[in-house]
């Protein structure tokens, strides 16, 4: 065996071993819920629970809204089972429908950071999976309503949560995609102020 082959045999079984750890680790989150907390007392996130594990979710942390990213799917065991619960516990519960694998406009980020800045508060906000969506509301939470920094924002954005963000190989690459083009508008934004001679912080 050349000295290449055995180079290329060792790159591949270390692809694989890395693929199959990265699986795993995917596997793993799905099976514990992938609930994380965003920001202690205020900002939660989760893959789309079972009743019990909202319930647990809001006795635990005091949940006082669930904002469901999948949308509104009336028949659906899932949908109607979050309602009920949701109702039974008194807990505000609302629809915002959105794609982890198509882009949504600034405009209607704005909307969802709206909706998020004016729900009672803790929030849990959840998708299917809990990585592409909600990843992508949990930085702008973070970004526009906590006013932490970019980078912690963009964290909510990895595949600690699960999310893969890249081009042509992932249809999630879109909410990365989303994010840039809510940073390009406030970069705008922010030098028309500057030039109309606001002060920007």
């Amino acid at each position: 065996m050349t000295v290449f082959r055995k180079v290329a045999l060792a790159a591949l079984g270390a692809i694989g071993i890395l693929g199959a750890s990265c699986a795993a680790y995917a596997g793993l989150l799905q099976a514990t819920g992938n609930f994380h907390s965003v920001i202690d007392g205020q900002f939660y996130r989760s893959a789309q629970p079972t009743s019990d594990e909202l319930i647990s979710y809001i006795r635990t942390h005091g949940i006082k809204t669930v904002i469901n990213l999948r949308g509104t799917h009336p028949g659906a065991a899932w949908y109607d089972d979050e309602v009920t619960t949701a109702r039974g516990l008194g807990i505000t519960h609302i629809d915002f429908g959105m794609s982890a694998s198509k882009i949504i406009s600034p405009e209607k980020a704005q909307r969802l950071v709206e909706l998020m800045a004016s729900a009672p508060k803790p929030i849990l906000i959840h998708c299917l999976s809990g990585s592409d969506r909600s990843g992508l509301a949990a930085a702008l939470y973070v970004r526009k309503i906590a006013g932490l920094d970019e980078a912690r924002a963009e964290e909510q954005l990895s595949f600690y949560y699960g999310h893969v963000g890249i081009p042509v190989v992932s249809a999630a690459y879109a909410m990365d995609r989303s994010w840039e083009d809510v940073e390009a508008q406030d970069k705008k934004q922010a030098r028309a102020e500057l030039v109309n001679g606001a002060t920007v912080r």
